[in-house]
C-alpha cells in the first residue's frame, strides 16, 4: 500500500479544519440544530392549544359497532 498524496493530505486537512476549526464551528452547528429541534417539538405540543382546541371539543367520528349481528 503506498503513502497519501500531498493533495490527499491537503484535502483531509481542509475537512478537518472546516469540521473542528473556527472556534468550535461544529459545536455551533450542533447546538443550533438542538435549539431547532427543541422549537420544532414545542411548536407540536402548542398547535392545539393556540388554535383554542380542548378535548372536550373534539368530536368523536368512530363508527359504533354494529351489536345486532352475531358472528
Amino acid at each position: 500500500m503506498h503513502a497519501p498524496s500531498l493533495f490527499q493530505l491537503l484535502l483531509i486537512l481542509g475537512v478537518a479544519l472546516l469540521l473542528f476549526g473556527g472556534r468550535g464551528r461544529l459545536s455551533n452547528i450542533m447546538g443550533d440544530a438542538a435549539k431547532g429541534i427543541t422549537a420544532f417539538r414545542k411548536g407540536l405540543q402548542d398547535d392545539g392549544a393556540a388554535s383554542g382546541e380542548k378535548k372536550d371539543d373534539l368530536v368523536n367520528i368512530t363508527p359504533k359497532k354494529d351489536d345486532t349481528k352475531t358472528s
